[in-house]
Formats: C-alpha cells, structure tokens, sequence
C-alpha cells in the first residue's frame, strides 16, 4: 500500500499560508479544511493552511507524516440522493508543534500572508487563568494566552502595522465565541502589562467573529478503514469522515466576506449581523441531544447516535426530550424549530456513517455546561418547574463521571476527574457536583427547584439504573 505523501501524488502546488488552525482534530479537518479546501479548487482562493497543535499531545506528527494530506469521506443523503464521495484535502501546507518547536511558531506569527486564525480547541478551551503569568521563553498554558503571545510576536515584527491585523473565526461551541476569545486576550494584555499600543492595535485593527458550526463528524472509520483504504489505494492515519450538511455561521459585515468569500464558492456558509437564533436551535437541539445520548448511552453500553436514536425506548426518549423540553425554550416559529428537529432525527439515523458517543464524549462537563444547562435554567425560567428529561440526563451525566472517574476512560479536564474521584466514596454526589462552581460557573444547589429535581433522579438511577428510570419516566 503507498504511503500517502506529496511525492506519491500527482503535482500539488504550494500555497501561501494565509490561514493559521488551532486544532488538528477531526472536526476541523472535516469541516474547516474541508472548506478552505472546495474554495481553493471553486473560486482559486489560494490559501494554504498552517495548522498548530494546541495540546501536548495531538495529531501533528501524523499530519508530518503524510504532509499534510488526508482523506475526506462524505456520506449521507441529500433530498433522497445517495452520496458517497471521498476528497483528497490538500490545504495544510505546514504543521507546528509549539511545545517542541516554540521558534517555528514565532515564525508562523510573523507570516506576511497570515490573514485567518481559526480555532477549535473544545469548549474548555477559551478561558482566561490568572495564573498563567508570562515567562520569557515559555508558552503559555491556555490557548488564549498563546494566541496572545502569537499576537504580540506579529506587532512587534510588523512594528504595529494596521494591516497586519487578523480575522479570528473561532470553532468552538461557546456563546459568543470571537468576542470570549478577544476578551480573553484583552484580560492577558492587562495581567501581562501590555503595551496600549499593542491593546489598540488588537482592539481596532484585528476582528473577532462570532461563529456557529454544524457539521456531524464521526471522525476516524476505524471499523471500516481496511475496505475504504484499499479503495482509494493509499496508507492514510488521517482518513476522516462526515455527513454531507455543513453549516457555518459568522457574524460580519461585507469586508468580511470579500476576505473570506466561501458562499461564492457554493458552500453553506452564512455572513449575518446576528448568529444567535441559529445558535440557539442548533447547541439546544442537536449538541444537546449528543450530549443526552453519552449521558444515557455510555451508563447503557450503547456506542453509536444512530444505535441510540433508533433503541425503542431510549429513541422515544430523545423525541420526547426534544418535544417537550427543549423546543419550547427556542424563540422561533413553531415550523422553523419543527422542520430542524426532523432534520436533525434524519441527520442521526444516517446509516453511512458511524457516530460513536465515545468521540462525543470529550469534555462532557464542559459540554453539559453549555448544551445542556442553560435549556433546564430556561425552562424553569419560563415554566416555573425542573424539566425532568433533562434531569434525568443531568444525573446520568454524574452517575457516569461517578462510576468512571476513577477508571481513567472518561477524557475531560484532569482537575474534573479528579474530583468526581475524590466524592465518589461519599454520600451527597449532587449535592457536591452541584456546588461546586468550577464545574457549572456558579453553586447549582442555590436554585432549588433544579437540584431537588435533579437529586430525585439521580436516586431513581441509583436504585433502578437509568434504563428503568427511562421506562418509568415514560409511562
């Protein structure tokens, strides 16, 4: 089988690297690549793709193995036409590790053609720590920190040049995500004692975009790798595969996508003034069934969305869930959050592809915080009582966290684990999650309408488990 590099492959010309990429995840790689990609061809938007990894450990070294190459595969259905259709990404022109290269990223920094950074670095990863105080010659420990040593490397060897500002369209699934990661940077300029001239020039001559993605990425085919690689005839580590929708959402004005004109090249991609109403249908509806579906699945040994969607009772707990507890909460006309709910149902039962609630489950607290949280405060908002569905979903999520912590095979914040270690051996586990505002932002047991509700299902879990809570919660 042929390795798959640029030698074994039919001329690939290079391409000025305009776009830095934090994160080398499968997401990424099957959406924002994938993108960046079709303009390339579409529209000749000759953007080459410098991608960094973001965490000590990751995928770069595979990606320098392979050049920077790796497999797209496309599959699902598109108005009643099958479609199956692989694509060679070729973008990513350059890979850096920071932690072991630190004078290759300075180098990316002070890039004349850098004109992108785009980020996906999970929930967890767009956060400000006061403790991450600058060393000379030593990274910092959050990406935002960084991002903000990057930046200051670009000012000081562009001397503050107004056009050498930067367009950050940031991936990850957050609220309002450009302006928490340009405020992220603005709190390291004030600890770090930054220059003004440095903090006006972030302010006034670089942009930070809201975003919304959607794309569903089950990521690696590793159940069908041997069959799929002897159908393209190369060796590929990096092979990833995805559903045929993709959305991308940003918040910008008409500069915007002039620079990054990915709608002309006839790509789902939105330029809007306000991206919260998609926002708010996607993260509720599908991010926070995904999220209900490791809660549930994982204390069930279920291991695939379609598997889940589709088991008789935990299917008609999803739907209900949907129905019941979550569309209520979104602000848009009944058709639009019906038809979407019906899309997304369709979009999990693809039976192309494989969705396993395992790669899901990175993260699942902070994802909880933000998929699944603010529907159950919203509701009681709006109606007065606990949404018992996703309460249910709640407890189950700490039941899981409970019962595996000390196992290692949950991936989430070494600190998260550690504590749901540490109370596993005590009596109040809700209680205990629930106040503990490093995990939520706030003590959760202040509003006593979610905790009780909360605790009262987290019992019935304990002593049924959560298939027979389901059952009964369904008569």
């Amino acid at each position: 089988m042929k390795k798959l590099t640029r030698s074994n492959i039919e001329a690939l010309p290079n391409k000025p690297i305009k776009i830095v990429q934090f994160g080398e995840g499968n997401f990424l790689r099957a959406f924002a690549d994938w993108v960046v990609d079709i303009m390339n061809e579409r529209i000749g938007f000759n953007a080459g793709v410098a991608v960094v990894q973001p965490i000590e450990t990751g995928l770069v070294e595979l990606l320098q193995r392979q050049d920077g190459l790796y497999h797209h595969l496309m599959m699902g259905m598109s108005s009643g036409e099958r479609i199956r259709k692989f694509r060679l990404i070729s973008c990513i022109q350059h890979t850096v590790n920071p932690f072991q290269d630190k004078h290759a990223f300075w180098e990316l920094a002070a890039g004349d053609d850098l004109e992108i950074v785009i980020s996906n670095t999970t929930e967890a990863g767009i956060v400000f720590d006061e403790s991450d105080l600058p060393k000379k010659g030593v990274l910092a420990h959050t990406f935002p920190g960084k991002l903000t040593q990057f930046l200051v490397h670009r000012f000081d060897h562009f001397d503050g040049d107004p056009t050498k500002g930067v367009i950050f369209l940031p991936c990850e699934l957050i609220d309002r995500n450009g302006d928490k990661l340009k405020q992220a940077i603005l709190d390291y300029c004030h600890l770090w004692r930054l220059s003004r001239a440095f903090v006006h020039w972030i302010e006034n001559y670089n942009y930070f975009g809201n975003t919304l993605v959607d794309r569903i990425v089950p990521g690696y085919p590793r159940n069908e790798i041997d069959d799929l690689v002897n159908e393209i005839g190369f060796e590929d580590k990096l092979l990833v595969s995805s559903e045929v929708f993709h959305l991308w959402v940003i918040e910008g004005d008409k500069e915007l996508q002039k620079r990054f004109p990915a709608d002309s090249a006839g790509l789902n991609v939105k330029f809007v003034d306000d991206q919260m109403p998609y926002r708010t249908r996607k993260v509720r509806i599908l991010n926070g069934i995904h999220t209900s579906m490791v809660s549930i699945g994982l204390n069930t040994e279920l291991e695939t969305v379609k598997k889940s969607i589709e088991h008789p009772l935990f299917g008609a707990f999803y739907k209900k869930l949907i129905k019941e507890e979550i569309l209520p909460t979104i602000d848009l006309t009944e058709d639009e959050r019906n038809s979407f709910a019906s899309e997304v149902i369709e979009r999990f039962q693809n039976p192309f592809i494989r969705h396993e609630l395992s790669s899901i489950s990175l993260n699942s607290i902070s994802k909880f915080k933000v998929r699944g949280l603010p529907i159950i405060l919203d509701y009681i908002g709006r109606f007065r009582k606990a949404p018992p569905k996703l309460s249910l979903v709640f407890a189950g999520l700490i039941h899981l966290y409970i019962s595996q912590a000390a196992s290692r095979k949950l991936k989430d914040n070494p600190g998260y684990i550690e504590f749901f270690t540490k109370i596993a051996d005590r009596e109040n586990h809700v209680f205990e999650t629930l106040k503990n505002g490093d995990l939520w932002g706030s003590d959760l047991t202040q509003n006593k309408v979610l905790f009780s509700e909360v605790q009262q299902q987290y019992s019935q879990i304990q002593s049924i488990g959560i298939g027979k809570a389901i059952e009964q919660m369904l008569k």
